[in-house]
């Protein structure tokens, strides 16, 4: 079936002025915090808390999940841009070899997580209203439905993709195949965009086609599950009490997310350099593990102290 077997090939993003691109991931990125913020209001209005507090917990979110998200891809599996490109560590550009606005791009999940929990103690020694774990167990859920846009985002992006299926199943990747300046003397077209819409929709390029291979949509993979991370959240939280044990949610959270990485993992390509691999296991599953013990802790062992008279 065609649904099952198809070339992705699309317009990435928008030009803008000169070399600024409005880049569709980083749109998803935008619809994910301003759903976030939606749920949060949602929640913070069903138990009465003030809603002052909420946009300074949005900002320190935003800065805590890009910040964290970054460093951590840098850390995780490109260490070398510390020294060959160290502006693009922290802004939206590429430096080397050449200057580009190249938007969000090489942000890990993993770093995005440890981002969020430092943010948030630091948001919660400014604004004391509630417990630290009260804040986390209800921000995951905005989370959690934020991670289904990102991942369609690196789907747009033809980025976090799968590894090769060797059958009639799977996506071919043509822009994560051929890099711009390759493509553009592969097929002669000096327009970077036409040259990829040409190894589609020209039979003259057949033979470039062809050499892609089809991939799994890993990206989609983990996008879906997310909804029911998210679903299965939401429903904790809204038709149950469990939303009343200190930590469990947090916990839960970091069980579903976590497990989904972890065996999604066995179909994607790295994202860099593999600097854990034991075991059968890459660096992206390794880094899940702690993640999953953490929250088995928060659901089912963890018991928070009582306040003192």
């Amino acid at each position: 079936m065609y649904f099952l077997k198809f070339d992705w090939n699309p317009l990435t993003g928008i030009d803008i002025v000169g070399n600024f691109k409005l880049h569709f991931y980083s749109v998803m990125w935008i619809v994910a915090f301003m759903i976030g913020w939606y749920i949060m209001k949602r929640i913070f209005t069903k138990e009465k808390v003030s809603l002052e507090y909420l946009d300074p917990l949005f900002i320190y979110t935003v800065l805590a999940t890009m910040i964290g998200a970054r460093l951590g891809h840098v850390l995780f599996y490109q260490s070398e841009l510390i020294t060959q490109d160290f502006w693009s560590i922290f802004l939206p550009i590429r430096t080397n070899p050449t200057f580009e606005f190249t938007g969000f791009q090489g942000l890990a999940s993993h770093g995005a997580a440890i981002g969020i929990i430092i943010g948030m103690y630091l948001y919660r020694r400014k604004y004391t209203y509630k417990s630290m774990l009260w804040i986390l167990d209800r921000v995951v859920i905005s989370v959690a439905a934020g991670a289904v846009f990102i991942r369609i985002g690196n789907f747009i992006n033809s980025e976090i993709i799968g590894k090769v299926t060797d059958s009639n199943f799977g996506v071919r990747f043509i822009q994560d195949f051929y890099y711009k300046s390759q493509i553009v003397k592969l097929t002669g077209i000096k327009d970077v965009q036409k040259a990829y819409y040409a190894v589609t929709d020209n039979p003259q390029f057949q033979n470039l086609l062809d050499a892609v291979p089809y991939r799994h949509p890993a990206q989609l993979y983990e996008s879906f599950c997310y909804i029911f991370v998210f679903l299965i959240l939401w429903f904790v939280y809204s038709k149950t009490n469990l939303k009343d044990r200190t930590g469990f949610l947090f916990g839960l959270f970091l069980i579903l997310l976590w497990t989904v990485r972890f065996f999604v993992e066995f179909v994607k390509e790295p994202q860099g350099d593999e600097y854990i691999n034991w075991f059968g296991l890459n660096t992206g599953q390794w880094l899940s593990i702690p993640f999953i013990i953490i929250g088995l802790y928060f659901m089912f062992i963890y018991k928070p102290k009582k306040a003192t008279k």
